[in-house]
């Protein structure tokens, strides 16, 4: 955002033209930075509630680094960055020092957000070979400010183990149940809970579960109500739909 564009936002508060909310507004769609390779959005956490997230597949460590110093310099406060290799950790390490690596859900986390509601998410899964896609979802509700119950290995296979965790399940606001092989977990906890569910089928199984696919359709053809499904492996995604369906 050019300091003319900031003037003349700040004038119109002061002088009673535009409202503080929508000053905003404004603010929050304006300020980016162009680092080339990467528009770098810095008024994300504005609009969200979070500042930008690094995907860092297909991106170099120079490029991973760059964006960490732009997002850290504006917002030294939490920043995460997602499918995250040893490489990708370092990148982000020369930046913030104290910068800590996830390994199981490849999630670099630095700094830590207030928890903004008392309300939980549980996050369960089917089996113990889910935990790495849960565990994604887990960290970044942290992150978020949501506090989280964990709630794992309890598929289909021993539905008493389900029956056994069902009370403090059914305590939490939403729940993200992450499974993979036939997905059946989540029509089953949709229809035991009142709270949403949102469905992550994973790439875990054998051949004819194409990779989650088998998952993924189960689960978007589930007979219960209140089932929303996310892609597959997306463990980040449906942390944040939970965090959207809490701040709402």
């Amino acid at each position: 955002m050019d300091k003319n564009t900031l003037l003349e936002i700040l004038k119109g508060v002061e002088g009673g033209a535009i409202s503080p909310d929508e000053a905003a507004s404004k603010l929050s769609t304006l300020s980016y930075e162009n680092l080339e390779f990467a528009n770098v959005d810095h008024h994300r956490a504005l609009r969200t509630g979070f500042p930008e997230v690094i995907y860092c597949e297909g991106k170099s460590p120079h490029q991973i680094t760059a964006i960490a110093n732009s997002l850290w310099t504006k917002s030294p406060t939490a920043l995460i960055a997602t499918r995250a290799n040893k490489d990708a950790f370092d990148a982000v390490r020369n930046v913030c020092p104290n910068a800590v690596y996830h390994q199981a859900s490849r999630l670099v986390t630095v700094g830590e957000t207030p928890a903004f509601t008392e309300e939980t998410v549980a996050v369960v899964t089917a089996g113990t070979a889910d935990i790495a896609v849960a565990e994604e979802a887990a960290i970044t509700l942290t992150m978020l400010g949501v506090p989280v119950e964990r709630v794992y290995d309890v598929g289909v296979a021993g539905l008493h183990r389900l029956i056994g965790n069902l009370d403090k399940i059914a305590k939490c606001s939403v729940v993200i149940v992450v499974a993979g092989m036939e997905g059946a977990l989540a029509s089953v906890v949709g229809g035991l809970v009142s709270a949403p569910v949102i469905a992550v089928p994973t790439s875990i199984g054998y051949g004819a579960s194409f990779g989650g696919l088998a998952a993924l359709l189960s689960m978007l053809n589930s007979c219960a109500s209140g089932v929303g499904v996310c892609n597959i492996d997306n463990g980040f995604g449906a942390a944040w739909l939970a965090y959207r369906i809490l701040k709402k």
